[in-house]
């Protein structure tokens, strides 16, 4: 019988990273993180206290009050998305995660994707990205079957941006569609009413299989002020589309409640109702464990400057369940590691670029740096990839990756063909697949180590992350090539000074674009999160992976195809 075989893996930190350089590194982080911290702080406010106040007033509890009533007693909320618009500004307004919450939140032991109009900003509006950062968390949910729970308080689109958020192939008529194709691959969609629905948001709730509503909400194509304008009618808009109507004469809504507090009440008993998550069964009497050696080493273990290097074993050791791990092929490709370790109880595959030197091994003398895609190691992974798609095991790609090999031997030895194989696996695997940012996330190389443009269910980031092709120095110096010698330095002339200034103007651009708070603001990564966060999120969003049965294949590991390829390698 095929069995698989979890070895240990990592070391006590202080045999390989002393201690006043752990608290260097840390003490770097650290810095980094209070900024993150700042940032989430100030999503959540909202458009701060004043407006919150406005919302108590009316009798209403604010978006976040209703998260916290939503989720599970001591589970944690997992939000994605929070940064997207930061450091925008739409005619001197600002607009914190684009005006709407979406999170995975834990109710009644399931996880849902909870979207959740932000009613202390513009009372909920959709601004531009709204749609699209709405349409990314119903992707989530439809990609992993998790039940999707609406909290709508929505006064429609913010007007004075209408065309940044009406017209396009992801304006808000998408999230309509996304609500159709949720509803037609059998994913559960609870709505609560809270307020004002109006246009689109009046549309949101329609689709989802039970809608509530409170005495204060409506929902309606058009508003009473509309109305008195076009029609010359007194009237409003909760004669116009309140409970009264839907509830008792549209069935547009399904049930009437008194306030919040009841609403979100009768959501969790809506999710109970709901089958359970499949974790424990797909455990196979497994107890989830914690890593041996301490996630929250991970604050201090990677090196401030990116170009240092570090063990990614180490970060492996601080991620899997009781630190042991399956490594496949170590022999082969040594700049990449590849295998699969428990998380949370569950298994999960990992691929992990190597930033450590190593060999060539068509001459083991010379070494070549680490965190570049070479021959062996896309085959490597390559091949793994595939047979964790086959066998049902979602996988975890971890990247620190400065691109592909380059070179007359790179081009001899068919890189781009070995390149395409990869491109290929990641474009047509269906297994979920979670995607996080190390440090360097550079070039073709972020690209296949299945970056966003290739549908990770979601793209994580840290603090350090540099998202770009290429780094700005080095950009630089590909744009002004002629106005350089052979060692890059600025040839002497009139326009010399002119040329220094233009390269160091483009390498600060660069720098600045690479930033991953840029990044989350234009959703090029999900959510941005601190070293010592990546083991919880990966225990959620791996039992999140197989919370729901019935929709991918998931092989017993007796059978994997994983075993074979172990076996012809030996």
């Amino acid at each position: 019988m095929a069995r698989v075989i979890l070895e240990p893996m990592g070391r006590e930190r202080q045999q390989w990273l002393p201690d006043d350089e752990f608290e260097s590194r840390r003490e770097a982080m650290e810095t980094r993180i209070r900024e993150l911290t700042t940032l989430r702080d100030d999503v959540q406010a909202g458009w701060g206290e004043k407006y919150h106040a406005r919302v108590r007033e009316k009798g209403k509890l604010t978006t976040w009050d209703r998260i916290e009533a939503l989720r599970d007693p001591d589970s944690e909320v997992f939000p994605v998305g929070s940064l997207v618009n930061h450091g925008e500004e739409f005619g001197g307004r600002t607009s914190p995660g684009a005006g709407v919450v979406t999170a995975f939140v834990q109710i009644e032991g399931r996880f849902c994707v909870v979207i959740a109009n932000d009613n202390t900003v513009a009372s909920g509006s959709w601004w531009p990205q709204t749609p699209e950062k709405t349409q990314r968390a119903q992707e989530m949910a439809l990609r992993l079957r998790l039940p999707v729970v609406y909290l709508v308080d929505c006064s429609g689109l913010f007007l004075p941006e209408q065309a940044r958020t009406f017209p396009g192939q992801y304006g808000a008529g998408g999230i309509f569609r996304m609500n159709s194709l949720l509803s037609d691959a059998g994913v559960p969609q609870i709505a609560g009413v809270h307020g004002d629905c109006i246009a689109g948001g009046g549309y949101m709730p329609i689709i989802s299989d039970i809608v509530y509503m409170t005495e204060q909400a409506y929902m309606v194509i058009a508003g009473a002020a509309l109305i008195k304008g076009a029609k010359s009618k007194e009237i409003t808009s909760l004669d116009i589309g309140g409970a009264d109507v839907h509830v008792h004469l549209s069935r547009c809504a399904d049930h009437r409640v008194p306030d919040d507090e009841t609403l979100l009440l009768r959501i969790r008993e809506e999710v109970r109702r709901l089958p359970g998550t499949a974790a424990d069964y797909y455990r196979y009497g497994e107890d989830p464990a914690e890593p041996h050696w301490a996630p929250q080493d991970l604050d201090g273990l990677f090196p401030e400057d990116h170009r240092m290097v570090y063990d990614v074993r180490e970060v492996l050791a601080r991620l899997v369940d009781n630190s042991l791990f399956w490594e496949m092929f170590p022999d082969v490709g040594k700049e990449m590691v590849c295998g699969v370790g428990r998380v949370g109880g569950l298994y999960a595959g990992f691929i992990a670029n190597n930033p450590e030197l190593t060999s060539d091994p068509d001459d083991p003398s010379v070494p070549r740096p680490g965190g570049i895609l070479y021959r062996d190691g896309i085959a490597k992974i390559s091949q793994f990839s595939r047979c964790c798609n086959d066998d049902g095991i979602p996988i975890i790609w971890l990247q620190d990756v400065s691109g592909f090999d380059i070179g007359v031997e790179a081009e001899r030895q068919g890189l781009l063909g070995y390149g395409s194989s990869l491109i290929y696996t990641n474009s047509t695997n269906t297994v979920p697949m979670f995607t996080v940012l190390l440090r360097k996330a550079s070039g073709a190389g972020y690209y296949a180590m299945a970056g966003l443009p290739y549908q990770p269910v979601v793209q994580l980031a840290t603090p350090m992350t540099r998202l770009a092709v290429m780094e700005g120095r080095t950009l630089a110096i590909a744009a002004y090539r002629t106005k350089l010698d052979e060692q890059f330095k600025v040839l002497e002339g009139d326009d010399a000074e002119s040329t220094r200034e233009g390269m160091a103007r483009t390498e600060a651009r660069i720098q600045e674009d690479m930033n991953p708070v840029a990044a989350a603001a234009r959703r090029d990564v999900d959510e941005i999160i601190t070293p010592g966060e990546i083991r919880p999120w990966l225990e959620a969003l791996v039992r999140m992976a197989y919370q729901s049965t019935g929709y991918r294949r998931v092989k017993n590991p007796r059978i994997w195809s994983l075993h074979d390829q172990a076996r012809l390698q030996s």
